[in-house]
Parts: C-alpha cells; sequence; structure tokens
C-alpha cells in the first residue's frame, strides 16, 4: 500500500501557514509544519518528507540555509523544495536555483498554481524515490554477480595452481614424488618474494609460475635422475640441460604467469659469484625470480632426502645457506630468507610427507 505523501510547510506566517495547510490537506496530503529554519531542518530528520515550502525569510535560519543544508545531504537531497518568494525577489530566485531549488511559488500564494506545483512535486519524489530503489536494486545485484565473480575466480586460480602442480609433478613422476617439495618450494618463494617487496600480484605469479621450476627434467635420462650416487662430468653435462629444456618448454607463451616461469627454469641454477648454469651470470644479472626459487629451492632440498643423500638436519641446512650467502645466493634474498626463517619452516613442516625430488646436486 502506498503511503500518503508528506508535505513539510516552513513558514512564520502563521496565517499563511494555516492558509496553505487547509488547501493541501484537503487534496489528501499529510502535513507537518515549522515556524523557524531550524525547527524545518529538524522535521525534515525527523520525517523525512516528500515535498518543502520553503519560506525565504525566517528565524533562526532562513530559507537559503536550509535549502542548502537539504541538497548538500546525501539522505535529504532528493526531497523537492518549492520555494515561496516576493514577486520582485529576482536575486533571491537565482541564489535559490543554485542552491537547488526545485520549484517556485510567489506570494501571495494562488491556490491553483499552489496544487498544481505541488502535485508536480510529488510526481517527481516519487520518481526519484523510484530511481533511487533501482539504483539500489542494481548496486545489490552487481555486488551479487561481483561476488560470484570472484568467488569463481578464486576457484579458477586453486584449480589452475592445482594442474601447475600436477604438470609439474609429472616431470618428476619417475621418482615417485609425491609433490611435497614443489608445494613447499613454490610456498616459500611466496613467502620470499613479499620480503622482497612484491605485491600481492607478483607473489601470486611466483607462486604459480615457481612449481615449473624443474620441468625440463622431463628430458633427462633415467639413468642419470635416479642415480643413487655422485654424477660423473658427462652425467652432469646432461643434468644441467634440464634448465635450457625446461626454458624450451615454456617459451613463447602469451601467458605472463608461463613467460615468468621460462624465466625461473632458466635462471634458478644461476649463482650470485657467477659459478651456476646455463649461463653463468652473476650477481643482478640474474632475475630476482630466479634468485627467489633459487634459496627456496635449496633450502627445502636440503632439507629433503634425495637419490645420493639424506636430508639434513635445520642446523646444518641453515649453516649451508649462510655459507652461500654472496657466492651461492643473492645477499638481500638470504637476509630476507633469515627474517622470515619461523614461516618458511613452519611451511617445510606442515608440507613434510614421504617426499624424494628429483636429482639436481644441489
Amino acid at each position: 500500500m502506498e503511503k500518503t505523501p508528506l508535505i513539510l510547510i516552513a513558514d512564520d506566517n502563521l496565517w499563511q501557514q494555516k492558509l496553505i495547510e487547509v488547501t493541501l490537506s484537503g487534496m489528501g496530503y499529510r502535513i507537518i509544519t515549522a515556524a523557524d529554519g531550524e525547527q524545518a531542518l529538524s522535521l525534515v530528520i525527523q520525517y523525512m518528507p516528500d515535498v518543502i515550502l520553503l519560506d525565504i525569510q525566517m528565524p533562526k535560519k532562513n530559507g537559503f540555509e536550509v535549502l542548502s543544508e537539504v541538497k548538500q545531504n546525501e539522505i535529504t537531497r532528493g526531497i523537492q523544495v518549492v520555494m515561496v518568494t516576493g514577486s520582485e525577489e529576482n536575486e533571491a530566485r537565482a541564489r535559490a536555483l543554485e542552491l537547488g531549488a526545485d520549484d517556485f511559488l510567489m506570494k501571495p500564494v494562488d491556490r491553483v498554481l499552489l496544487k498544481a506545483r505541488i502535485q508536480s512535486s510529488v510526481k517527481l519524489k516519487a520518481y526519484y524515490d523510484h530511481i533511487k530503489s533501482y539504483q539500489k536494486l542494481l548496486e545489490a545485484e552487481v555486488d551479487q554477480k561481483t561476488r560470484q565473480l570472484r568467488e569463481a575466480f578464486d576457484q579458477l586460480k586453486k584449480s589452475s595452481l592445482e594442474t601447475i602442480y600436477r604438470l609439474a609433478r609429472a616431470a618428476e613422476f619417475k621418482d615417485e614424488d609425491t609433490g611435497d617439495h614443489i608445494l613447499r618450494m613454490s610456498h616459500s618463494a611466496e613467502v620470499l618474494a613479499e620480503g622482497m617487496g612484491y605485491d600481492k600480484k607478483q607473489r601470486d605469479m611466483i607462486l604459480y609460475a615457481s612449481p615449473m621450476h624443474d620441468v625440463g627434467k622431463i628430458g633427462i635420462p633415467d639413468r642419470i635422475l635416479l642415480k643413487p650416487g655422485q654424477l660423473d662430468p658427462e652425467e652432469w653435462d646432461i643434468m644441467k640441460s634440464h634448465a635450457i629444456i625446461g626454458s624450451r618448454i615454456l617459451e613463447g607463451s602469451s601467458s605472463e604467469i608461463v613467460q615468468l616461469a621460462e624465466v625461473i627454469a632458466l635462471s634458478h641454477h644461476e649463482k650470485w659469484d657467477g659459478s651456476g648454469y646455463p649461463q653463468g651470470l652473476k650477481g643482478k644479472e640474474i632475475p630476482l625470480a630466479g634468485r627467489i626459487v633459487a634459496v627456496a629451492d635449496v633450502f627445502d632440498a636440503l632439507l629433503s632426502d634425495r637419490p645420493y643423500k639424506k636430508a639434513f638436519t635445520v642446523d646444518k641446512a641453515l649453516a649451508i645457506m649462510r655459507e652461500g650467502r654472496g657466492v651461492h645466493f643473492d645477499p638481500d634474498v638470504l637476509d630476507v630468507f633469515f627474517s622470515r626463517l619461523e614461516r618458511l619452516l613452519e611451511i617445510h613442516r606442515a608440507g613434510r610427507g614421504t617426499c624424494h625430488p628429483m636429482r639436481d646436486n644441489t
């Protein structure tokens, strides 16, 4: 059931106020009245009328002040304000328009014009309310769709990450790897990337790209991958080729994540002092993503069983990491590593299982 429109008559002339009230109540409108500007503003907030008939000359706050406050308030600006002005007040009419007045009535108020102005204002207010309601409905629907899209996107990201893990594990499947190493290493790389100033998007990219760091091992013969002892020089040269094989597998993609994975695959065995492979890059010639993954990968390898060694203790692994500062590892990345050591150890403990990652002779 539609409610009857409410009209606020704000006028300190009680005779004129009563005359207007009788006319409008006879048309079926609900009426409230105010004799000064402060009372008018109080009633506006309390009752939210549909239309205000507002005299300019009032005590406490004049009509301009009331009009200004009504139109500047997000909650009340849709209320239709009809200014009641003198016939010679052209400047006053111009000022009222600037402040947002919706219509005018001249003194003395003509009953026929009064009825017409109020009917028109009530219709405009109803239309405004309809648009406002429709806008809120649209905003609610947009919010709902946005939440649904965000949930779908998050699910897609999770599915994509799982697919990446499974494809990365395929390169190490011959060794019956559970995938724990890939999972731990990628999350560790994300923690290090955060410490190196990566934003959320960049951290997500390294989380998704780093599991593909050793995809090139799919091209290395089993006799080398699974050899329980140290590799001879010829075998080691073949083993090192997995970095180039991996980059070639990943090259030419339009995906930013796969492009980053290509960079990581090619650079994560480079060393800070230039003694790494396959390109012998030195210092900051090595892409930062490769330097980050190198630290995460080696640390997890040291704490894991390999075909050619048993897992080291945490203390021994940390000692080896310290020895690699400025030799194997970027000093800045290693500083971040030690500053976030507890989080990295939590990742290792949480993801620890029967893990036998493929050989990298770390």
